[in-house]
């Protein structure tokens, strides 16, 4: 059977993220996906590289508040080498 392909955020393509902002406003943030980042114990926000003119900026936006993902251009993911692993098992 064939594996479906899933979506997935691949580092380097640029979104537009629709969050939630204070006293029920919204946050708009359009920006190159750099990652995920550890909030905390066991939060987890996304990493959005934003340009405010020449300078460079990182938004972590928390994965709890965010309403929508937009994608606006993908970056093809680099294939890895799949290397054939072998089936766990005893060794002596």
């Amino acid at each position: 059977m064939a594996k479906k392909k899933g979506w997935k955020l691949t580092e380097g393509s640029k979104y537009r993220i629709i969050s939630i902002g204070a006293k029920d406003s919204v946050i708009e943030t359009e920006g190159i996906f750099r990652g995920f980042a550890t909030l905390g114990m066991d939060e987890v926000g996304l990493c959005i590289e934003r340009n405010k003119g020449k300078k460079k900026m990182i938004r972590i936006i928390p994965l709890q508040v965010i309403l929508a993902i937009d994608v606006l251009s993908e970056k093809e993911e680099k294939q890895k080498e799949t290397e054939e692993e072998s089936p766990p098992g005893f060794y002596t």
